[in-house]
């Protein structure tokens, strides 16, 4: 299995990702879902056995909680080789890389979450690391400066991004993988629920697994949350095992509704609606009205509320869809003969 390195500061809550980390998948065959970007990773794998070579350097976007780094960690797994991780936050300038690429082995991994976060002054100096394998490091300053070549270990570098866009050109041509991940379907987080309830030593029912899947906006992070809460509920008030009733019960205190809507999608729903009357609106206005950072809207948010057709973006801001409207108990209103909107709810 892979020996697990992290170097420098973290981020991120430790207990979510300590829970995240018991119930993660080791190998790729133990993956579920996700199944065209794992077979195709199971190619690139065996590829690299087969020539003695590095794996490509590979990049996963998505929306958060659907598996970037569970991929991260499954493939040296599969390579039988070491993992160093680290975020783009916690990289400000070059010498903050050092660590990492210097303590690289033959063949090893080094994962970069939230890589679209790393400077343009960090991305540079990285090119002739993934290129090449090697680092020119700078002594001096002015006409005395010199400037040292570095041999590195070959390495493959995993980038996760939650917004490929913002990564700059040069920088996404030099990943050989670009791999995209999407929602996942409610009978492939029953599945993940049901296994990962076993590890847990936690008893649940069919009808309840698929009861905690439909609430789990079709991601597996989600999911694994809403199954430690209702774990949790279940120990508290009755005797640990989780049917249908108590699944619901436990949902509906953590005010979850039938769709998977918990109170911050409700929260932007309503003052989109109510404030904002439907829109349309830009995402800056609506952060400032909800007190949360825009990136938090947009990557946490407003994935699973455009995908499910509660929203959808213009070129002058987030509109409320009718299914919004249902979701509140509200009418949607009747567009007028001149309403640019109108076509929306046709």
């Amino acid at each position: 299995m892979a020996r697990e390195k992290v170097i420098g500061p973290s981020s991120g809550d430790d207990e979510r990702k300590q829970h995240d980390a018991a119930l993660r998948p080791k190998l790729l065959k133990e993956v579920i879902g996700q199944r065209k970007v794992a077979e195709r990773l199971e190619i690139a794998v065996r590829a690299s056995q087969k020539l003695n070579e590095p794996l490509g350097h590979i990049l996963f976007d998505g929306p958060p909680g659907l598996g970037k780094t569970t991929f991260a960690t499954v493939l040296p797994n599969e390579l039988g080789t070491s993992i160093q991780m680290t975020s783009g936050p916690a990289l400000s300038k070059p010498a903050d890389l050092l660590p990492f690429l210097t303590n690289l082995e033959e063949g090893s991994v080094l994962f970069i979450d939230e890589i679209h976060r790393m400077p343009r002054v960090v991305e540079e100096f990285i090119y002739p690391a993934m290129e090449d394998f090697r680092i020119d490091i700078v002594l001096g300053e002015g006409m005395s400066a010199r400037t040292i070549t570095y041999s590195l270990k070959r390495f493959t570098l995993i980038g996760a991004t939650t917004r490929s866009g913002m990564l700059s050109g040069p920088m996404r041509d030099r990943f050989k993988m670009h791999e995209h991940l999407e929602f996942y379907s409610v009978e492939e987080l029953a599945t993940i629920i049901r296994i990962n309830s076993g590890k847990l030593n936690t008893p649940i029912t069919e009808s309840a697994a698929r009861e905690l899947a439909r609430r789990s906006r079709g991601t597996p992070r989600v999911a694994n949350s809403r199954l430690h809460w209702t774990r949790s509920y279940s120990a508290a008030k009755h005797d640990g095992s989780i049917s249908e009733p108590i699944a619901k019960a436990a949902l509906d205190m953590a005010e979850v509704d039938s769709d998977g809507l918990d109170k911050n999608d409700r929260r932007y729903l309503e003052i989109l609606i109510d404030l904002y009357g439907g829109g349309p609106t830009g995402v800056e206005a609506l952060a400032a009205t909800i007190n949360l950072a825009s990136d938090t809207l947009s990557d946490e948010i407003e994935p699973y509320l455009l995908r499910e057709q509660y929203i959808t973006r213009s070129p002058r801001g987030r509109v409320a869809m009718p299914r919004a409207y249902t979701a509140l108990g509200k009418l949607p209103p009747r567009p007028k003969p001149d309403d640019k909107q109108g076509s929306l709810f046709e």
